[in-house]
């Protein structure tokens, strides 16, 4: 049987209810995947991250190349002995930090040459390199290196770029030995949907396992995110699993999954959370606001996570305002379960043939009467109007 296969078991216009099979067993989708950089989603405990219904976790090759090292990472165990999450990994290629390492860092045909934010040391990451480290630390998805452009770009900067992307995507692919990792390629073009378009197409032809959507939310506005979505689950093959990276925001979940997306990833849920707010589907709300001083309610009725369970808004909010840790946890812990209850709902209503009225349904409670336009127009394109 092969290692990895992705099936669609049920559609809703052009949202996907998928099951992924990996080496580390299989996934449902539409899902989010909690970001653990350094290896650690921060605060939380692998049996929580479980708990609340994590399936995939991701970690940063760029990182952990600084530290601990790959071959200390292979040395003890890969990711899953040494991180203790038996699940399926995702690694990023360190492609991300190209772009939000713009001041440390020198692109050249061959790959960049970073300077690290740790201590100034020089430090040269290629494809060949990324995917050597991936493998050393054993992640069942690895991402190809690519270069993310910044929002906004110049045309030329962003073919010069989507090109060299393309040609990195032929040396990971060249450099790639593990048969029990899945390379995912990267289309990049930023909101030109020409260049766009022709990054999807031409990373299509090399025919992987699955393909990411890059650079986007990277500071455009959703009106210009959202056509560029839409455009390339127009292009990317139905029978492999589509991952647009670094989106993790209630809303954007939504539209996305109603265009085809099947996997996310973002620190947004758990930065929010250590910064004292919560995700609720009416919005975010900040505990550090005084009314909550007073409040009995859990942070979200119907929520089925420790934190809703067990403690009031009041007490959250103690917590947040002494600067208690436990607060940052607590609420990092609820706004991941928000989260992956988000997508199975939206799971449950694809394989019902109803995903149109849970995404209305959604947007009528986020936005009441003033829905964004975006948004409408994101479900319209999805075949959800």
């Amino acid at each position: 049987m092969e290692a990895f296969r992705f099936t669609v078991l049920a559609r809703s216009g052009r949202a996907r209810a998928g099951l992924f099979h990996t080496p580390h067993g299989p996934v449902q989708t539409p899902l989010f995947m909690p970001v653990g950089t350094q290896g650690s989603v921060k605060g939380l405990l692998p049996k929580d991250l479980e708990a609340i219904g994590s399936q995939v976790l991701l970690a940063n090759t760029y990182h952990l190349l600084l530290r601990p090292g790959p071959e200390r990472v292979r040395a003890l165990g890969g990711l899953h002995g040494f991180a203790g999450w038996k699940g399926p990994w995702l690694t990023d290629s360190g492609g991300f930090q190209v772009m939000s390492l713009g001041h440390l860092r020198r692109i050249d045909e061959e790959g960049v040459v970073f300077q690290s934010h740790l201590d100034g040391s020089p430090l040269r990451l290629t494809p060949e390199e990324s995917l050597k480290v991936q493998e050393a630390l054993g992640a069942d998805i690895v991402m190809a290196f690519d270069e993310c452009p910044p929002y906004p770009s110049p045309r030329a900067y962003l073919k010069a770029s989507l090109e060299r992307t393309l040609r990195w995507l032929e040396r990971s692919l060249r450099a790639k030995t593990r048969p029990d990792q899945a390379l995912f390629g990267i289309a990049q073009g930023g909101t030109d949907p020409e260049l766009r378009a022709l990054s999807t197409r031409e990373t299509v032809r090399f025919r992987l396992p699955g393909y990411a959507i890059g650079g986007l939310a990277v500071g455009e506005p959703k009106e210009a995110m959202f056509p560029m979505v839409a455009l390339s689950t127009e292009i990317l093959p139905e029978d492999r699993p589509r991952y647009l990276m670094g989106v993790g925001h209630p809303e954007d979940l939504v539209a996305a999954i109603g265009l085809g997306v099947d996997l996310f990833d973002s620190v947004y849920p758990t930065r929010t959370g250590r910064f004292g707010s919560a995700l609720t589907l009416e919005g975010r709300i900040n505990l550090k606001n005084a009314r909550f001083l007073e409040d009995p309610r859990p942070l979200e009725e119907g929520c089925d996570c420790y934190t809703c369970q067990t403690f009031s808004r009041a007490y959250l909010a103690h917590l947040v305002r002494t600067g208690e840790m436990l607060g940052g946890i607590l609420l990092s812990l609820h706004n991941l379960r928000h989260l992956h209850r988000l997508t199975e709902a939206a799971r449950e209503a694809i394989l019902r043939g109803e995903y149109g009225a849970f995404a209305q349904a959604f947007a009528q409670r986020r936005f009441g009467k003033e829905v964004p336009r975006w948004f409408q127009e994101a479900l319209a394109a999805g075949g959800h109007a």
